[in-house]
């Protein structure tokens, strides 16, 4: 008991700390909306970040987070993007190597390139009156992500939590699975639409439309596992969450203690 209180204690006080953090960045920079990328996976996670179209590039793309850490960036007003966490990574002095996950092009800073799937992505949008926010698990999953909204001086809206809490790695079917060199472990969890390629999966052709791409036995299985997360392609009403005058937080392995 005396190890578990220890544990929790230390875990309020890390999150008492980025709180605090992200107070501090809302007010220096009046207006401005922060997020805060934090790493509690027990390996370090190198995040990477692509931007919208003519969106500007967010720290050249990419850099390495070790455990327990955190790193801070203010977003540009009406900025749109995605973030995920690259894993399994190494990298030579120029900053040239590959991740066993999540790579994009074998380079420590993505510098606009996205991630080859399977990876778990957080989206968000920013908007003059509402912000739009999602966790991805359409191109697969890689690892735990969540989103967690803090309001900046009050408005409208919700501002839900989104996420993946489950370890999908460990439930993964075995028709979708990524393994890792040694053939030991399940690195990362392929979308059905990258595994087999299928119109019916992909939400493509005859099924590209809401009313005739509906779930399938997989994206139900992500869905099952991760419900505020989105699972296919036209998972909308119960994936998008909205808040105003937020700043986020986004973790990377919200599930591990």
């Amino acid at each position: 008991m005396a190890v578990l209180h220890r544990s929790l204690l230390t875990l309020s006080l890390t999150l008492a700390s980025l709180f605090a953090h992200i107070l501090v960045n809302d007010i220096i920079f009046a207006g401005a909306t922060t997020i805060t990328l934090y790493n509690k996976c027990p390996h370090p996670v190198w995040p990477g970040i692509q931007p919208g179209a003519g969106q500007p590039l967010l720290a050249r793309g990419g850099f390495k987070l070790a455990p327990n850490k955190a790193y801070s960036l203010r977003l540009p007003p009406l900025w749109s993007g995605r973030f995920w966490g690259r894993h399994g990574c190494a990298f030579d002095a120029n900053g040239r190597g590959r991740c066993a996950t999540g790579d994009c092009g074998g380079a420590l800073f993505c510098a606009g390139a996205g991630g080859a799937p399977p990876a778990t992505l957080a989206e968000i949008t920013l908007g003059s009156e509402q912000d739009f926010y999602d966790v991805s698990l359409v191109d697969g999953y890689n690892l735990g992500m969540s989103i967690t909204p803090f309001r900046a001086g009050g408005g409208p809206g919700k501002c839900s939590y989104a996420g993946c809490i489950s370890d999908l790695n460990v439930m993964c079917p075995a028709s979708l699975q990524v393994r890792s060199g040694d053939g030991r472990r399940v690195v990362a969890c392929k979308s059905a639409c990258s595994a087999f390629n299928s119109p019916r999966y992909c939400c493509t052709g005859q099924f590209g439309s809401p009313q005739s791409c509906k779930p399938t036995a997989y994206s139900k299985i992500f869905k099952a596992a991760c419900p505020k997360a989105y699972s296919y392609a036209y998972d909308d009403p119960t994936s998008i969450a909205t808040c105003t005058r937020g700043n986020y937080l986004v973790t990377f392995c919200p599930h591990h203690r």
